[in-house]
């Protein structure tokens, strides 16, 4: 990993908050509240929801060059949504371990060499929502094991399709979008063997 650069060092005064007021919970969030103070003095109040699971992402890619995606419909935008496998695992558990359960369950594949290839903090003005993502290749089928409530659709595209597909906003789903850009960057910049990155960016 490259050294942190100089200017990314924090500035001013943290935020300061008084203990959370617990407002709803489930066993996927919760909502606390607070009464703060911004880094400017200021007093606020602030809401936070907190997420009981780390989000997990990984992006299948194949010998070939392409990946396989999957599509379902979402519940909070009420729309249809192209995504690598995601889904989440308990704070405590190894990411890795739940990576490997998310691409088992959701697309039936297993991964002979797993990279973690991107830590990313969502939305996190509002949210304590953090992810880990993983390029898993050496891919093999296995029995699928689907969530109760997923009703998916499973493709395989070439990768250079689903990035163009991505930059284009035909897939909005920010953790796909963002480990498709890790991967083509990787490729780009030599740090997957030759012969893949030229399968997936042709």
């Amino acid at each position: 990993m490259s050294q942190k650069p100089s200017w990314l060092q924090p500035h001013g005064s943290p935020w300061a908050a008084g203990a959370p007021r617990r407002l709803y919970a489930n066993p996927w969030i919760a909502l606390d509240e607070y009464d703060a103070v911004a880094p400017t003095g200021r007093k606020a109040v602030y809401g936070v929801v907190k997420f009981q699971n780390l989000a997990l992402a990984v992006l299948p890619l194949h010998e070939d060059g392409t990946i396989t995606l999957v599509g379902q419909n979402r519940f909070p935008h009420r729309d249809y949504s192209w995504e690598i496998p995601e889904g989440g695992g308990p704070l405590g558990e190894d990411p890795l371990d739940g990576a490997k359960r998310e691409l088992r369950e959701e697309v039936g594949l297993a991964a002979a060499t797993w990279r973690q290839v991107l830590t990313a903090q969502l939305s996190n003005s509002v949210t304590d929502e953090r992810a880990v993502g993983f390029l898993a290749m050496d891919l093999t089928p296995v029995a699928t094991d689907p969530d109760e409530t997923e009703d998916l659709a499973v493709v395989r595209a070439p990768f250079a399709e689903a990035l163009n597909a991505a930059l284009a906003g035909h897939i909005l789903d920010m953790l796909t979008v963002a480990m498709l850009l890790r991967v083509y960057h990787m490729a780009r910049e030599g740090a997957l063997p030759a012969d893949l990155a030229r399968r997936m960016l042709s």
